[in-house]
């Protein structure tokens, strides 16, 4: 394989760990967000329960996508495989 496909290979797979890592980071702050002012999305959803489990729920994928993408960044950067499967 010649190394122009690698190092753009190695480029690519970072500019997509990149944008895994700023959705992640969107979804964990509006996460933040529902969580700490409900009173603005009450008018979308009626039961406070589904609010408050809904608002935990999107923390938690946008820390583990975060995790994921960042993660994927250190391993694309580095070539290393095993921060690429993780």
């Amino acid at each position: 394989v010649p190394m122009g496909v690698l190092s753009c290979m190695k480029y690519l797979m970072f500019i997509f760990n990149v944008l895994v890592f700023a959705g992640g980071t969107c979804l964990m702050g509006v996460g933040v967000w529902v969580a700490v002012d409900p009173a603005g999305f009450q008018g979308i959803v009626a039961a406070r329960a589904v609010l408050n489990a809904g608002a935990w729920l999107l923390l938690a994928v946008g820390i583990a996508l975060s995790l994921l993408g960042f993660l994927g960044c250190c391993g694309a950067l580095r070539r290393s495989r095993l921060l690429l499967l993780l």
